[in-house]
């Protein structure tokens, strides 16, 4: 199977074009779900939720893109380091997540899920469980496949160019998911563990499906490739026809509209999302684009950490709230443009600002050695 035409890691492929267009998308919700929960008439919340359903495909795009390109580069380069993968990640992951989770509990303690922290025990615990700001949870669950990247490595070196294991693993992986949304559906969403088993829903065995197909689309990306471009038409009826029945289950709960019944674990939200998944704009070629692309999936993630800080000054700083009230579709997207420009420049100045840092810690370490 031939390699892209280009060997530079300095290009877009689809993983960087899913985690700039998932991390643009998913910087709407916190902002939707404030104006959703201030009084809005059927029509407006029957709009939100559509909205909402429609940038639903964010999270799993970012785990397919985080595995597509891990994966790619690493084959390019003809072999996988754990121990490189960790120390890269941990400066570009980890630590960002370490000090975001602080301001958020420190800074911003209004924005906690569940219980909010009461002692040194509780702080930790809203730390690491993802429950110190509304988009955490998922934090907490992306860390875990990058830490389980070994395994997912492993899937790849197993299938490599052999149609019929990748075959094999992509119904055994849809099989074992389909159950795990039967188990959720029943026992967590509106089940009887639904209080207590919360946590369930950031565990990586929730975005398990987006990973294995991650890993797939590149080791069969010639086949991924021509399916895609002959059957485009397939996959706009079934991403039209996923969407629409997501819509149709969110309005058989009636009113007021709660996003909290629009979750990722249901069957249709599955599809749907496997249908976004496409690569249009990269088969383009156009190198500028693509070299755009890929540097700002670079700050996607740190730009997605800082979001909701950016968009709680935007918010209360802009008195939001007011205009919400007249005009609530004009306030998400001019909250929305604010929040994302702050996001992605405090992403980058503040990495050029620690890099320079460490620089000046290191020759000065240096020079005093």
């Amino acid at each position: 199977m031939k390699k892209y035409k280009y060997s530079s890691y300095d290009i877009a492929d689809i993983g960087d074009y899913l985690k700039v267009f998932a991390c643009t998308a998913v910087m709407s919700q916190p902002i939707m779900s404030i104006i959703i929960n201030m009084p809005q008439s059927q029509q407006t919340q029957v709009g939100f939720g559509i909205l909402y359903n429609l940038v639903k495909y964010t999270a799993p795009a970012f785990i397919f893109g985080i595995l597509y390109t891990t994966i790619r580069t690493s084959d390019l380069n003809g072999h996988f380091s754990y121990f490189k993968h960790l120390q890269k990640n941990w400066s570009n992951l980890f630590v960002p997540t370490i000090w975001w989770t602080l301001i958020y509990l420190l800074g911003m303690p209004w924005l906690q899920q569940g219980n909010k922290f009461n002692s040194f025990g509780t702080f930790c615990w809203q730390f690491i469980n993802g429950n110190a700001a509304p988009h955490l949870w998922y934090n907490t669950m992306m860390l875990q496949f990058i830490i389980l990247m070994p395994f997912f490595w492993l899937i790849s070196r197993y299938v490599r160019n052999n149609i019929k294991r990748g075959f094999a693993v992509a119904i055994v992986t849809l099989i074992l998911y389909l159950s795990w949304l039967a188990f959720y559906d029943y026992y967590v969403f509106h089940g009887v563990h639904q209080n207590d088993w919360y946590l369930l829903d950031r565990v990586f065995i929730s975005f398990f499906i987006y990973a294995v197909f991650g890993v797939l689309a590149w080791q069969f990306r010639s086949y991924f490739n021509q399916f895609i471009t002959k059957f485009w038409w397939l996959i706009v009826v079934i991403f039209i026809l996923c969407f629409i029945w997501t819509n149709y289950e969110l309005s058989q709960f009636g009113y007021p509209v709660n996003f909290y019944n629009a979750p990722y674990y249901k069957p249709s939200m599955t599809f749907y999302c496997l249908a976004a998944f496409c690569l249009y704009q990269v088969r383009k070629r156009q190198i500028n684009s693509l070299r755009i692309f890929h540097f700002l999936a670079i700050y996607a993630y740190r730009a997605y950490l800082a979001n909701v800080f950016w968009n709680q000054l935007v918010w209360h700083g802009l008195n939001m709230q007011y205009h919400a009230k007249f005009h609530p579709f004009l306030t998400l997207f001019g909250c929305w443009l604010l929040t994302w420009i702050l996001s992605f420049s405090s992403a980058y100045l503040l990495h050029m600002w620690w890099t320079k840092v460490k620089k000046m810690i290191a020759r000065n370490t240096h020079l005093y050695i």
